[in-house]
Order: structure tokens, then sequence, then C-alpha cells
């Protein structure tokens, strides 16, 4: 065991009467941002890159520090605003439409469905947009309300009666009642 290395593996603490250093910030505090990060994005891998991030923008500003607190208040808001970016950009990828696509599915994909399906794949097409992006994203998606309002940017509320609707319309269509 090398001189001062703890049990564990883990290296010894700074000596409480020197500086902390960005490797002892890292080493402390990296797995609680990383917990932070985790819950705002729902995603351990995505996570942990937005808490390096983190690091790596307070390692730019390092000289200009003031204290350990500023440094994990800095740290807290990068991951936050990282987490948000993440957030945005997921949004942003699932409401992208491709240009010039038609609204038509092709014969062939039409062919595999069974005719219930086909059914409430037709349906859906009738919805409106706010109500066919709820139900595709809750039942086709599988996510949350919590998810699907952050997705879209509406509230919870929203998309409960947003869902709602769309599954009496969907019911409506398909059992061809007016």
């Amino acid at each position: 065991m090398p001189d001062g290395a703890l049990p564990n593996g883990a290296a010894p603490p700074p000596p409480a009467d020197g500086p902390r250093t960005l490797e002892d910030l890292y080493r402390e505090h990296r797995m609680r941002f990383v917990r932070l990060a985790i819950l705002l994005v729902d995603d351990p891998a995505t996570a942990e890159d937005v808490v390096q991030e983190a690091f790596t923008g307070l390692h730019r500003h390092w000289s200009r520090l003031r204290d350990e607190n500023a440094a994990l208040g800095y740290l807290r808001t990068a991951v936050v605003n990282g987490s948000r970016s993440v957030l945005r950009r997921r949004r942003t990828a699932r409401e992208y439409t491709p240009p010039h696509t038609a609204d038509a599915r092709s014969a062939e994909s039409l062919a595999m469905l069974s005719a219930e399906h086909q059914a409430v794949v037709s349906a859906l097409g009738q919805l409106p947009r706010r109500q066919r992006e709820v139900l595709v994203l809750r039942y086709y998606g599988g996510l949350s309300e919590a998810e699907i309002a952050d997705a879209t940017g509406i509230s919870r509320g929203t998309v409960k009666s947003t869902a709602s609707r769309g599954l009496d319309a969907i019911s409506k269509i398909v059992g061809g009642t007016p």
C-alpha cells in the first residue's frame, strides 16, 4: 500500500490548513452532482457528461475562483443549466419533422399492421397535432405525463386533458360514432 493511502484505496483528504484543489472538489462532490443531473435528465450516461462539462468549465475559470463555496455554486448552476440544455435538445429532436415528408404511410408498412392497428394509426393521423403528439409519446414512446409535459413544453394538466380528448376522438373515429 503506498504511503498515505487509505485501506479502501481512496486518497487521503487534503490537509485541513491547505488550499483545496479542483481534484479535491471532484473527488468529494462529483457523485452528488451526478445524482442531481440524473434526476434532471433521467439518464446516467448523459448525467455523467453534464457533470464532466461542469467540472471542465470550472477548470477553465479556476484562477478567478473566490472560494470553495463559489466553486460549488458554480458547479450546481452549471449542472442545472447543462441539464436544461440536454432537455431542450431532446425536445427539439422529438419535435423535428424532416422537410418534404409525406403524411401517407407506405403500403408495406400498412400491410404489416393488423386491421385494428391500422384503424388506430389512421385515426391518429386525423387528430390535431398536440393530441397526436401526446398520445404517441404516451402510448408508443412510453413516457410519463411529467416527461411528456417536459418534452412538449405544456403543463401536466394540459397533458392529461389533451390525452383524454385525443382518446375520445380516436374512439369515435375508430368506432364510427360522430
